[in-house]
């Protein structure tokens, strides 16, 4: 994460005085965010080129692990479960889609 362009962190949200302040943060953060997602991504483009069977992408006991380590994480860190729950179900579920799609280009039928 160190290659991040992201602005620099101004305030923390505790001094966030005004809505400039929190947007510029959230912005900053978003920012990361997609670096961290396009990272992930590069991920699923392994998985799809070391899979050697395209029933094995789609893995129900490696997507609960996923979510209980998220949520177990979320907790540690203040982070509502109500979010990071849906948020990470659907990123596997496009993950899941991303990674198909990669399959099929690696290994057309």
């Amino acid at each position: 994460m160190s290659d991040t362009n992201a602005p620099k962190q101004l305030k923390s949200s505790s001094e966030c005085e005004n809505m400039q302040d929190v947007r510029y943060e959230v912005d900053r953060l978003d920012q990361i965010i997609v670096e961290l997602l396009a990272q992930r991504q590069t991920f699923m483009d392994a998985a799809a080129r070391i899979k050697a069977n395209r029933d094995l992408v789609r893995d129900e006991a490696r997507i609960e692990d996923v979510v209980s380590k998220v949520k177990n994480h979320a907790s540690k860190h203040g982070l509502s479960h109500e979010i990071v729950e849906p948020v990470y179900r659907l990123l596997i579920e496009k993950c899941i889609a991303h990674e198909f799609n990669t399959f099929d280009k690696i290994y057309p039928k």
